[in-house]
């Protein structure tokens, strides 16, 4: 009796799961993502969407969940990313998806806490990222030319699109499957360069376009600045104001969508430069009136978090620290007034949905440099007016009631009548930010260093030519030593080394001894040298070193892009001199540093050199430097942060993982450096023991080095462009002291 009982319990039970799957399967079947001229539609359902772009590669598995979080919280509704090709296939044929590059548990992590996600699979993506993102093997394929109609680069771009469009689809991660991803990006900013590649670049659109469609994602795929995206594939726009620059999209069966709202003036984030943020009154500003002037649908912020470029991901000149003070600063950290009034405009506007998204549009002036954009519906209404002015308010009548407008204003009115936002009016204080010393490094004791050798001639291989920099390297390091020799005739007579490259910084030394360096900029990224120096009479020997800031990752044809030396002469300071041209004559190349091949940042490499000891008050302020030392991990769980002020320009590792470049000694016109803190995640990091190494490459001085911690509190009453602060200008506090 007890057996049939169970037999029936069994059956009841069996009945049940199937009745649960049926439901199931049934909701994930009715999943869909279409859209139409007004907006995405979900589940039959069009959505206002507010996006925020945060790169998974550019922070770490164990901030994702924070960061997703204050996303959603600050009214965020998706979260926007690019694929990174060359961090996934840095070898062709070997694929990398760990640990900051695990692409599918950051999508996972994403769809846990209730978000969507827009996958820029690209897979050129620019976004100041070494090579735009395409790995440097490409460049060696015959034949191949860059995003254009050209077979070699189609077929690998095809490949990889194929390749992550097929781990979406295996772990259910497209919309209609069950998953997160409502859209889908390929290529990116291709319009910005499409002539230059005239009869072969419209096919590539469309090749590309059919190629991605024809991958049967169940969601729409975009092209951003891509003005003739063929159909299905909408055109989006990247900008400061797409309200006011784009021309919308190229269907009316489109809806307007903004891939990039850029949320500080990039280009500023960069070496020499002093970094500034977009006010968030200008932000909201530009998003209120892309919704109403556009009737945009979507607005995505980049960056909403932009994090770290750790290693040498960075491209040409761009700072290690990334969009730096976006909603969530580099760190992780609210920043304020930009996050809280974002949120309130977010609100404001998903309060008005119904009529923006189902509503009759109508717009009219309300006088020079005023406009009113309304959408009605039967029951309800919503009103954006607008006052392009930059400097006077201005008073306007709107259906009977008056209104005062800021200077670049948008105010959002409720049923047409009811002020519920205004883009101008800032109430939320803003952030200061804080960096509190724990440690310091001030004990010659307890550092230790070696110096990487300048090349012997016969230690590397010999051409005739000055090479490629980047052809020669592989992008594998930014290092190349060009290596000649000459005869001189006269002896104690000045001679003047003239070089010019197309990398970004040159270090010369002759007889083994340093003559000069110079360096380009962001605006001028070649660097031009002419050094004095007394040559030996007879053989003499000249050792470049040539460094990269990063590789290009914009324009047509990175493929053809030449990079290194391309003139050295050694010239007589005397009145009929001979020129001697050094150029085409016998060359011999090392790549990288000694120190690289060892890779002594490592525990374990750190033992194939010997370190010295000797006290840093003789060693430091030397050039081709590593220095090495332990610390503990800091107490708490603020962000931790190194301040190198004290160094000159090179590389910093903890426990193995680079930091990334640092170049302090580029000063901003403000005389302070562009970026003195470096950002190292908590999860870097174990209790005790902590193994610090850095390339010095001109000459700073490491006892001055700390460890910091890095807060945020909200002080400022205004919403002034915020400078983001140098390093002389941040609170400090000592708390501790290494061997002190």
């Amino acid at each position: 009796m007890g057996l049939k009982v169970n037999g029936v319990v069994f059956f009841v039970l069996m009945m049940l799961v199937v009745v649960v799957v049926s439901r199931e399967s049934k909701a994930v079947s009715n999943r869909s993502v279409t859209y139409d001229g007004r907006a995405l539609i979900i589940d039959g359902m069009r959505k206002v969407l507010f996006s925020g772009s945060i790169h998974y590669p550019r922070s770490t598995p164990e901030m994702w969940p924070s960061l997703i979080a204050k996303a959603k919280e600050g009214g965020i509704d998706v979260i926007q990313t690019y694929v990174f090709w060359n961090a996934h296939e840095p070898v062709q044929g070997q694929y990398n998806f760990e640990g900051r590059f695990d692409l599918v548990k950051f999508i996972k992590e994403v769809q846990t806490q209730g978000l969507y996600v827009s996958l820029r699979i690209g897979p050129f993506i620019e976004a100041e990222w070494q090579y735009g993102g395409l790995p440097f093997w490409l460049h060696d394929i015959p034949g191949i030319t860059f995003r254009c109609n050209n077979e070699p680069f189609k077929y690998h771009m095809q490949r990889f699109v194929t390749k992550i469009v097929g781990m979406m689809k295996a772990e259910s991660l497209f919309y209609p499957q069950g998953g997160p991803i409502i859209i889908s990006q390929i290529e990116n900013e291709y319009q910005n360069i499409e002539p230059a590649f005239h009869e072969l670049g419209p096919p590539y659109v469309k090749w590309a376009a059919s190629m991605a469609v024809g991958l049967n994602t169940g969601v729409p795929w975009v092209m951003c600045k891509q003005d003739d995206a063929p159909d299905p594939v909408i055109n989006a726009c990247n900008g400061v104001s797409c309200g006011e620059t784009w021309s919308g999209p190229n269907s009316p069966n489109k809806p307007a969508l903004w891939t990039e709202n850029w949320t500080t003036i990039f280009s500023l984030q960069k070496y020499g430069k002093q970094p500034r943020n977009r006010p968030a009154k200008e932000l909201a500003f530009a998003a209120a009136l892309f919704i109403a002037k556009k009737k945009g649908s979507f607005v995505n912020y980049y960056m909403y978090h932009g994090g770290t470029n750790f290693g040498r991901t960075a491209s040409p000149y761009v700072t290690t620290s990334y969009y730096d003070l976006a909603p969530l600063d580099e760190y992780g950290l609210v920043w304020q007034p930009t996050w809280t009034h974002l949120k309130e405009l977010h609100a404001a506007v998903k309060q008005s949905s119904q009529s923006l998204l189902y509503g009759t549009y109508s717009n009219f002036s309300l006088g020079y440099l005023k406009e009113a954009h309304v959408f009605q519906t039967k029951s309800d209404c919503v009103a954006f007016l607008v006052n392009f002015n930059l400097h006077g308010k201005a008073d306007v009548q709107f259906r009977n009631k008056k209104y005062q407008l800021p200077a670049r204003s948008v105010i959002i009115l409720s049923q047409c009548n009811n002020i519920i936002f205004n883009t101008a009016e800032v109430t939320t204080q803003g952030s200061t930010r804080s960096s509190k010393v724990l440690q310091s490094f001030n004990d010659a004791s307890k550092w230790s260093w070696t110096s990487d050798k300048i090349p012997d001639f016969y230690d590397g291989k010999f051409t005739n030519k000055l090479l490629d920099q980047l052809s020669t390297t592989k992008d594998a390091t930014d290092y190349l030593w060009y290596i000649a020799r000459y005869n001189s005739t006269s002896e104690g007579s000045n001679q003047v080394l003239h070089v010019e490259s197309d990398a970004h910084v040159i270090h010369a030394f002759v007889n083994y001894k340093f003559v000069g360096k110079e360096h380009g900029n962001d605006q001028d990224p070649s660097a031009t040298l002419d050094a004095n120096f007394v040559p030996n009479k007879g053989e003499n020997t000249i050792s470049l070193l040539s460094v990269m800031v990063g590789s290009p990752d914009a324009g047509p044809h990175l493929e053809r892009k030449y990079t290194g030396l391309h003139t050295v002469k050694v010239d007589g300071t005397e009145k009929h001199s001979n020129s001697i041209d050094l150029s085409n004559q016998v060359w011999s190349y090392r790549v990288g540093r000694y120190g690289e091949q060892y890779k002594i940042y490592s525990m374990e490499g750190s033992t194939r050199v010997e370190w010295r000891k000797d006290s840093l008050q003789n060693s430091g302020n030397q050039p081709l430097r590593w220095y090495k030392t332990i610390f503990d991990l800091p107490d708490g769980s603020d962000p931790v942060a190194l301040n190198l002020a004290s160094m000159g320009k090179g590389e910093v590792w903890v426990n193995g993982e680079s930091i990334g470049r640092y170049w302090v000694s580029f000063k901003a016109p403000n005389g302070q450096p562009s970026q003195a803190l470096y950002h190292v995640p908590r999860s870097f990091l174990q209790p005790s023991g902590n193994f610090l190494v850095l390339f010095e490459e001109e000459g700073g001085n490491p006892l001055e080095i700390t460890v910091n911690t890095i807060s945020v509190t909200n002080t400022q009453a205004n919403d002034d462009e915020h400078l983001i602060p140098a390093q002389s200008s941040y609170q400090t506090e000592y708390n501790a002291t290494i061997g002190g």
